[in-house]
């Protein structure tokens, strides 16, 4: 036992490396995410034979990989290193579907409006970081457009009000829960179409939705914001589901602050943007790292649950450029998490295998996926925080605000994509966009199929 032990200790000296990180460093900050990123790599089946490309190995669902590419194509471009330039943009086109609108043969029976609302988001950010359109193929903002097209075809005033259902097709549990999820992607995507094309139909039905989810209390505007999960069709959306998620706070804070940036600070964006703000910050941060608070303490984070903070983190510097005002608040979370979440990256036989929790400054005995997304994104954000990493960043010119066509952005788009396929939508809701961008109406098909079975769902995913 004695030898065993001893054995023990020194495989912990030989393999404990632990990811170092300097804040005020660039080459540091991108040396960690690069070893982060390549721990997350472990899980992608699109390098293996016979694997699928864009898709992680189970039990990481496909919203799951949106959001890992998402936070893989900040790097590329914060970092300026494109050493995964051509995966990311392989996966994005791959799981894009034959009609380019995140619909994809591969997950006909199982997608929701959260699933393409999160490959949505992460296209967006292909668009308004520059990563090159691909020859034959639609450009990344044509392909946006069409998963807003899609979406918002869907808006269901029959129920509620107003608002997506979790679910896209009948059969699947949950069809009668409306979700801030699901929502919050729309409002956001909605949000920066309309501030990347100048186009304000978009920003016209980004606070069509976002007004919807205040009005129905999803969102309780005071000076700590509520943002609540969701609620059933069956008691017209007032069974609310109250838990708070990370990722539900943060893709309502960008989409505010996008409509912030987009509209030059109007009173409504900036007082709405700051009180989300205040309920995120005093939610999800205990001494200032990032937590999140429903079930990490608990012990009870699922498998997407344990990939919040990822999305959350980017969120938070989407906010902290876009608003600047917001750097007051921001940056020393930022900062205090991401060298804490660095910490946590001790872990694994290779020593640099990241953790859930990072209050201990050393990995907790969690890992994957989610793990390692979260650290990559917290830790990205110290690129546009008020480190000397970020200083360095701006100084070669990878730490501008997201472009828009008329800053410096190149993707080519068509305003009309995603209509009259054979993709399904489940409602129909015509969209008339008369302003430059002209979209035309959004065509639904119908489907009637099962019967729904009833009951309040809060399962997330």
């Amino acid at each position: 036992m004695f030898y065993l032990t001893l054995l023990g200790l020194i495989s912990q000296i030989l393999y404990a490396s632990a990811i170092t990180l300097d804040v005020d460093s660039k080459d540091s900050v991108c040396e960690a995410t690069a070893l982060i990123q390549k721990g997350m790599l472990d899980y992608y089946q699109g390098t293996r034979y016979g694997g699928t490309v864009g898709m992680f190995q189970p039990p990481y669902y496909w919203w799951e990989a949106g959001e890992a590419f998402g936070g893989m194509l900040e790097n590329w471009y914060l970092c300026q290193n494109d050493t995964f330039e051509s995966l990311i943009s392989d996966a994005l086109i791959y799981q894009a579907g034959s009609n380019y609108d995140y619909i994809p043969s591969n997950q006909t029976l199982v997608e929701g409006n959260d699933d393409q609302g999160v490959w949505g988001l992460t296209v967006l950010g292909a668009v308004e970081r520059n990563l090159p359109d691909r020859d034959g193929v639609p450009g990344w903002l044509a392909i946006s457009q069409a998963v807003f097209n899609t979406m918002y075809a869907r808006w269901d005033t029959a129920y509620c009000g107003g608002g997506l259902r979790w679910q896209i097709y009948t059969w699947n549990s949950g069809y009668n829960y409306k979700n801030t999820i699901s929502n919050a992607c729309l409002f956001q995507i909605a949000a920066r179409l309309g501030r990347y094309t100048g186009n304000n139909t978009y920003l016209e039905v980004a606070e069509k939705v976002f007004d919807w989810m205040v009005d129905v209390e999803y969102i309780v505007l005071k000076d700590v914001a509520n943002v609540y999960d969701g609620a059933t069709t069956n008691y017209n959306c007032s069974d609310i589901v109250q838990y708070e998620w990370s990722y539900n706070h943060g893709v309502v804070l960008g989409g505010l602050a996008y409509m912030y940036n987009a509209t030059n600070g109007t009173s409504k964006w900036e007082t709405a943007l700051t009180q989300v703000l205040s309920g995120a910050t005093t939610y999800f941060f205990k001494n200032n790292i990032m937590y999140e608070s429903a079930c990490q303490e608990a012990k009870t984070c699922n498998t997407d649950q344990r990939s919040f903070k990822s999305i959350f983190s980017r969120m938070l510097g989407y906010t902290r450029v876009l608003a600047p005002y917001t750097a007051a608040t921001l940056d020393t979370l930022i900062e205090t998490s991401a060298k804490a979440a660095a910490g946590s990256c001790d872990g694994g036989t290779d020593g640099v295998t990241c953790g859930l929790s990072w209050f201990d400054s050393t990995n907790d005995g969690y890992y994957g996926l989610g793990e390692q997304m979260s650290a990559l994104e917290i830790i990205n954000q110290l690129l546009v925080s008020s480190s000397g990493a970020a200083a360095e960043a701006a100084s070669s010119g990878s730490a501008s605000s997201p472009y828009t066509s008329s800053s410096g952005g190149n993707s080519t788009g068509d305003a009309s994509a995603g209509l009259n396929t054979t993709s399904t939508n489940v409602l129909q809701n015509n969209l008339d966009i008369e302003s430059k961008d002209k979209a035309g109406a959004a065509v639904a098909t119908a489907v009637i199929l099962a019967v729904l079975v009833g009951g309040s769902v809060w399962m997330l995913f």
